[in-house]
């Protein structure tokens, strides 16, 4: 593995009992290992306790140095580190998990100028729904959302019980096309950062 690997962050947004969230994790986090472009950090929400959905007076926008609870420290230290980031989400109501938006209410600068990526799981939809949601919260944060995705809908006939994909070819060439984008905007980015610092006012 490179030292000059993009560090990819892959983002586990849901936390209730009984989830599918960390198969397809696990599967996209080997996607991304094979790319050979990417250092990849799987982050699992429900490992942040607590993580709650109370947010402080003053939002992180005008405090980004704000003190967070103990337990979030990692959370925003990992965060922080990425060059990009992949959401993994499914569809609660229509919608993404109260525990994904929580975790991005309480971060700002974080988000800022970096490349996100989805990867959605549900029923019908395959996540869509959640994804289309989350491009407008990221773009209110400067944060780049690259076009491509990876979708599962029904994923439960699409994922063998071992986590494996019955037919993974498909959803593997998916794969790459996300990760080739967020490679090239999460590099363009990058050197951005680096030589300015973007301005939110």
């Amino acid at each position: 593995m490179s030292e000059n690997n993009l560090r990819l962050a892959v983002l586990i947004g849901s936390v209730r009992e009984g989830r599918f969230g960390p198969v397809v994790a696990r599967w996209f986090a080997e996607q991304a290992a094979q790319h050979g472009r990417f250092t990849v950090d799987v982050v699992d929400l429900a490992d942040i306790t607590p993580l709650p959905l109370e947010l402080p007076a003053v939002p992180p926008a005008l405090q980004p140095a704000m003190d967070r609870p103990a337990g979030m420290a990692e959370l925003t230290q990992r965060l922080e580190a990425a060059d990009a980031i992949v959401v993994v989400t499914p569809d609660y109501n229509r919608s993404f998990p109260a525990s994904l938006k929580a975790a991005i209410d309480w971060h700002y600068t974080e988000w800022q100028a970096k490349a996100i990526g989805f990867v959605g799981y549900s029923g019908a939809s395959g996540g869509l729904l959640a994804i289309e949601q989350l491009r407008q919260v990221f773009n209110e944060l400067h944060a780049h959302t690259v076009r491509d995705y990876v979708s599962f809908p029904r994923y439960y006939e699409l994922f063998a019980p071992d986590g494996t994909l019955r037919d993974p070819e498909g959803p593997s060439g998916a794969a790459k096309v996300l990760l080739d984008q967020l490679e090239w905007w999460a590099t363009a980015l990058g050197e951005a950062r680096r030589a300015r610092p973007l301005l939110t006012a």
